[in-house]
This record gives structure tokens, C-alpha cells and sequence, in this order.
């Protein structure tokens, strides 16, 4: 008996042996990617964007490597969409109601090349974002318990938006991105959770991200709109967290849960 306990012991992966040690690393290998990615713009004098792309670019090939040669697509949450119960789409319709409300700040005026930077960029920013947090923290932590999963994907997230103090954001409105960034990251990992599909939020997460890019920019004339989304937020995150103790779940291993625990 001991034998065979061993030698499941001896099968597990880092991840499962060690998950808190390693989604630390995996979030101080993003920050230390992206501050040396940092670093390097600022000495060449490149633009704002460039941190991101020099750091995400690597980090996204990594990622599709891993999946590939891990066979780890599907378990990360790269599935076909058809695999979502009709039932539960209504549950991603708050965060269309989030695309909405950005989207009635209107639109800057900028040149077509603009438009598809920023279409590759906020793609590339999605996939790699949702896959780190959502995909690979969430299901990293999930054996734990959902509430430990939820939370710790929602705060990492939150506390990377911390760098926006160093491009010279006053902190007021540094304060309403991380509450926001907290908030969105909350309802996403419950809705990671709940389909274990993690397409929607990438589609998500580049659209939210393409509108806030080309369209305009002057925050403090939108604060009521703003509020408005984390008033949204904050309710859906509890909708959320109250559908899933009311819902049997398929648990990471196959097992149903009854509640966030």
C-alpha cells in the first residue's frame, strides 16, 4: 500500500506537489520579465508599449510551446466553445454590458495602422494575461479550493496593475484601476470555474482592452462611468459566487462541488 502511494507521490507534477511555491514563481517571472523589458525601453527611449511587447512576445511563445508539447490545451481551458451549457452563456452577459458602458466614452480618431497595432497588441496581452491567471493560476490553485484559486488569481492580477504608478498615473485613479483590475479578475476566475473555458475571456479581455486604447483617454470625465462598471462588477462577482454554490460543479478531478470552499 505504502508502494503504490509513493509512486502516485513521486508522479505528481511541481505544480501539484508545490502549487503555492509555484504560481509565486510564475507571477515573480512575469514581473521580472516585464520590469528588465522595462528597463531596456526606457534606456533606448522606446514607446509605452514596448515593455510589453518585448516581454509578452517570448512569454506568449513559451506558453503555446507548453501547451503543445504538454499536451495541456484542453486542460488549461482551450476549448471548443460548444462545450459551454446554453443555460450558462447568460452568465457572460454582464461582461458584454462592461463593453458597452466603456464603449459610451467614444472613440478617439486615429490612422488604420493604429487600429491594427493595437488589435495584435490587445490580443497578445489577453492571451497571455488570461492565460497566466485565469488558466494557469486558477487550475494551479483550484485542487486547493475554489476560494483560494479565485482570490489569489483576482489579487496577483490586481496588484501587476500596481506598475501603472511607475508611467506617471496619479494615484487616484491608480487606486480605481487596481479595485477594477481586483473586481474583473474576481469575475473572471469564478466564470473559469464555472465552464472551464477560458476563450470567452481572452475574447473578452481583448476587446475590453482594444476600446480602452482607441477610445478616448481623459479619465476624469468619465469617473461616473467608471464607478458605474465597478458598482457592476462588484454585483456580478457576487451573482457568480452565489451560482456556484447553488450549482454541482465538475471539480478538477472530475468530482462535484457544491460550493466555493
Amino acid at each position: 500500500m505504502s508502494t503504490q502511494t509513493n509512486k502516485k507521490s513521486s508522479a505528481k507534477s511541481f505544480t501539484e506537489k508545490r502549487p503555492v511555491l509555484a504560481v509565486v514563481l510564475i507571477e515573480a517571472l512575469l514581473f521580472i520579465a516585464v520590469f528588465m523589458a522595462g528597463a531596456y525601453a526606457t534606456i533606448k527611449e522606446l514607446s509605452v508599449s514596448a515593455p510589453i511587447l518585448i516581454s509578452y512576445i517570448p512569454i506568449a511563445a513559451v506558453l503555446a510551446i507548453y501547451y503543445t508539447l504538454k499536451r495541456k490545451w484542453g486542460f488549461y481551458g482551450f476549448r471548443s466553445l460548444s462545450s459551454i451549457p446554453k443555460g450558462d452563456w447568460g452568465y457572460y452577459l454582464p461582461l458584454l454590458a462592461v463593453l458597452v458602458i466603456i464603449a459610451l466614452k467614444g472613440f478617439r480618431q486615429i490612422e488604420a495602422s493604429e487600429v491594427l497595432f493595437y488589435l495584435g497588441f490587445t490580443l497578445l496581452v489577453g492571451f497571455v494575461e488570461e492565460s497566466i491567471y485565469r488558466g494557469l493560476i486558477v487550475n494551479i490553485l483550484r485542487p486547493k479550493s475554489v476560494r483560494t484559486a479565485v482570490i489569489t488569481s483576482s489579487v496577483l492580477f490586481g496588484v501587476t496593475h500596481v506598475l501603472s504608478v511607475l508611467s506617471g498615473q496619479d494615484a487616484f485613479q491608480t487606486v480605481l484601476q487596481i479595485v477594477y483590475a481586483l473586481l474583473l479578475g474576481g469575475a473572471l476566475a469564478l466564470l473559469m470555474i464555472r465552464n472551464r473555458n477560458i476563450l470567452p475571456l481572452i475574447l473578452f479581455h481583448f476587446l475590453h482592452n482594444f476600446i480602452q486604447y482607441v477610445g478616448n483617454d481623459n479619465s476624469d470625465a468619465y469617473l461616473g462611468i467608471d464607478l458605474a462598471i465597478l458598482a457592476l462588477l462588484a454585483a456580478y462577482c457576487v451573482w457568480l459566487a452565489l451560482s456556484l454554490r447553488r450549482t454541482p460543479l465538475p471539480g478538477a478531478a472530475g468530482q462535484g462541488i457544491n460550493s466555493i470552499q
